[in-house]
């Protein structure tokens, strides 16, 4: 409900007039304040003056008068000369508990917050069963940010009257910025119990049921709230936000879409329906709504965030840095944007190591100062122990992520049972059938979305989890910022994000030694823990998709292809790409992305490769297909060509499954050498390029060899499966052990102390 201000005198209002009978000019201007009264209610304001001025002259000791004539004031915008009325009134009564009440709301209405707070005690003090009184001092404290004495005021409000249905809704806004959400929520449903058809209780039960995690009840909520106020725009706004995260995008934007047509200037609602158009893949339409947010709040850093993470997905990435630089100009601490400039630096090409290493280390400061870290833990240093290992993911789901952590920890489960108990801290709402295999591996599942860092880390420490591992870095719902808090005594990161997170209470990143050279590891404020052979198992895809024949024996052309995120294809992936299709005479690279479903971004592309000469005929630009039908367009596809420095993972090994060997670029970092771990793993060394003139060499070597092309496609798959990448087992044991040696040497940390 927000600040309780009637500009009347309210609750318990006391006249002034004397216990006995008043004298005729007192009656007289006591019946103009009551015809004041009325004409003011129909908004015949200067009238209503005329009425109290008069009376003022008939009787000028009567407070009421100048009480009334101040609340016209006030009404009127003048509050300065309300506060003028409100003390002439006081000089006439000290005792008139309401004119201390309204000179409280004056002052507000000035910004003069402490002045109100003490003007509402003194009405309190002279008239304890001041209801009115009680809310609007709740309301002032609850913006000085002192929530539980607003509480209390609440809470002495519904002593006194308790079917204030608007006090209720008040007490649960206040309970809910405490995080006191069950409490919240009843005092919602008490008000709704009070006034069924009161919009704003169920739009704020709304928001305490979403942030409890009971998203279709907060669906429910909002419905109800648009149903009794069909232009009740936040209740829009809120329930396209709930929409989106039961991922009813669709149904999503067109609540956003309804709140931004009823208040046009709602920057929120701009920014939610941009970052749920760019969901969808509408990326141009996305951009405009978040150009539109910024239209009427140019300061808006979520909006210039948001922006900044569309235009990456367009590939516009020297805009989205821009942009991401802006918000951080506007708030320099938020260790979000942050996190996603590095995000970003993994797509930029010719970017030196050192500049994002020490980006990444003011991150981890920036978090590490939110942070209150653990030093001393409960847990039992016993070495050879069956060890609680956690997982924090917002992807354990049907995302890359998902597909390797699927096999990975289903063959710890049943391989190494007897070793390790695995908890899963999943921070994002949505689910499907690959949750429900992952969670079928898994000792205990907790949500950990809407908890607060503090919270979730108590959860962890609570669980009493000895190694806790991050499966996102930089990525989208990571909760890296809560591994500051240490509230495992080993932590590591894992599977999401290749490069250091710069959080020193992470005491490991995992990898192999064919991904990871001991040459970079001065690039991580983490200590490298190498598995043999591959960091990475894959989930064998569901789909039974026949490899096929090789395209070239029938098509007569090469056809390249690169199914990656177009973020990927930098320009100078572009022109390195437009060099091997130069080099090979009639060939094609076929290209499939999200965003190429927008013709602005294929028009887009055909400009680019255009600047080096390819015409658009020797391109095929297509958008995503049905996830059943997913891995047919591989079919299509002779020799895959993958970009860089960040090189295709999930992309390359569903090329690997489907016959399609991937010519890849090794770089320096670890995530450039992705393609090379893979690579090597399955046989297939001499598809690793060393730069870029022994990229196009090897593509021209490649493609004119169509028996060779045709004959890896065949075993390809059969050879992918019995490599390390497929073989979870043998996976299982290799991270086991790895792990194992991790928690000997925290045992060896805590032996070592002096007693």
């Amino acid at each position: 409900m927000g600040l309780f201000d009637r500009f009347r005198s309210a609750g318990r209002l006391r006249t002034g007039a004397s216990e006995g009978k008043a004298d005729t000019s007192e009656q007289d201007a006591l019946r103009l304040i009551d015809e004041g009264n009325a004409i003011r209610r129909q908004g015949r304001i200067a009238e209503a003056m005329q009425r109290y001025e008069a009376a003022i002259r008939l009787a000028p000791n009567l407070a009421r008068a100048h009480l009334n004539r101040g609340n016209v004031l006030l009404e009127m915008g003048d509050p300065d000369g309300a506060l003028e009325a409100y003390a002439t009134a006081l000089v006439k009564n000290p005792d008139f508990a309401a004119a201390h009440y309204n000179t409280g709301i004056a002052h507000l209405r000035s910004g003069r917050r402490a002045a109100a707070v003490a003007a509402y005690r003194t009405a309190i003090a002279l008239d304890p069963e001041y209801a009115d009184a009680e809310v609007a001092l709740g309301a002032a404290l609850e913006e000085l940010g002192q929530l539980d004495d607003a509480v209390a005021c609440y809470r002495r409000a519904l002593a006194i009257n308790p079917d204030y249905a608007e006090v209720h809704c008040n007490l649960g806004n206040a309970l809910k910025t405490l995080g006191r959400f069950d409490d919240a929520l009843a005092s919602y449903r008490r008000a709704l119990a009070i006034r069924p058809d009161y919009a704003e209780a169920h739009n704020n039960l709304g928001i305490a049921l979403k942030k409890l995690g009971q998203i279709d009840g907060a669906v429910a909520s909002y419905r109800r709230a648009v149903a009794i106020k069909p232009d009740f725009a936040e209740a829009h706004n809120n329930l396209g936000n709930a929409l989106k995260e039961l991922g009813q995008l669709d149904s999503a934007v067109a609540s956003y879409r309804r709140a931004v047509a009823i208040r046009d200037d709602y920057v929120e609602a701009h920014n939610n329906l941009g970052i749920a158009l760019k969901d969808v893949g509408q990326f141009e339409d996305a951009v405009a709504s978040l150009n539109r947010a910024l239209a009427f709040k140019p300061d808006f850093a979520e909006a210039h965030n948001n922006l900044g993470v569309t235009l990456t997905e367009l590939g516009q990435l020297d805009a989205a840095v821009a942009s991401l630089n802006q918000a951080l100009t506007i708030d320099p601490d938020d260790a979000g944007v942050h996190s996603n400039l590095l995000f970003i630096h993994n797509y930029l090409a010719d970017q030196p190591a050192s500049h994002w290493v020490e980006a990444a280390r003011r991150y981890g400061d920036l978090v590490a100062r939110e942070a209150r870290p653990d030093t001393v833990w409960r847990n039992i240093p016993d070495p050879t122990r069956r060890l609680r290992v956690g997982f924090v993911s917002g992807d354990l789901r049907s995302h890359a992520v998902g597909h390797f952590a699927e096999a990975a920890l289903g063959a710890l489960a049943a391989e190494v049972f007897d070793q390790l108990e695995i908890i899963a801290y999943p921070t994002h709402f949505a689910t499907d059938p690959v949750t429900e295999r992952i969670k079928a591996s898994c000792h205990g599942w907790h949500s950990a979305v809407g908890l607060s860092d503090e919270q979730l880390a108590q959860r962890i420490r609570d669980d009493g989890i000895d190694i806790l591992i991050d499966l996102a870095g930089h990525t989208a719902h990571n909760r890296l910022s809560m591994f500051a808090w240490k509230p495992a005594p080993v932590q590591a990161t894992w599977l999401g994000y290749l490069a250091t997170t710069g959080v020193t209470a992470i005491d490991y990143v995992i990898a192999d030694a064919w991904t990871l050279p001991e040459t970079e590891e001065s690039n991580f404020t983490e200590k490298i823990c190498r598995i043999p052979e591959s960091y990475l198992c894959f989930t064998p895809p569901a789909n039974s998709i026949e490899v096929g024949p090789l395209p070239a024996l029938s098509n007569t052309c090469i056809t390249f292809g690169s199914f990656n995120n177009l973020t990927k294809m930098n320009d100078t992936v572009v022109a390195l790409w437009a060099r091997v299709l130069a080099a090979v005479p009639h060939s094609r690279l076929f290209l499939k992305s999200q965003p190429l479903k927008d013709a602005s971004v294929r028009q887009s592309v055909v400009e680019r490769f255009a600047l080096h000469g390819i015409d658009a005929e020797r391109l095929i630009l297509e958008g995503p297909v049905p996830r059943a039908e997913y891995l047919t367009p591989f079919q299509r596809v002779d020799m895959a060509l993958d970009p860089f420095p960040y090189p295709g993972i999930t992309t390359s090994v569903e090329n690997l499954w489907m016959g399609v060997p991937v010519l890849t670029l090794a770089g320096k970092s670890f995530l450039s050498r992705q393609g090379v771990g893979l690579l090597m793993n399955v046989g297939l060394s001499e598809w690793i390029a060393v730069d870029a003139t022994d990229y196009v060499a090897r593509a021209v070597s490649h493609a004119g060899d169509l028996q060779r092309l045709a004959s890896i496609r065949s075993g390809l798959r059969s050879r992918a499966l019995s490599s390390p990448i497929f073989d979870a087992a043998r996976f299982a044991h290799h991270f086991a052990a790895a792990l194992r040696g991790m928690w000997q040497e925290w045992c060896r940390t805590r032996q070592d102390r002096p007693a």
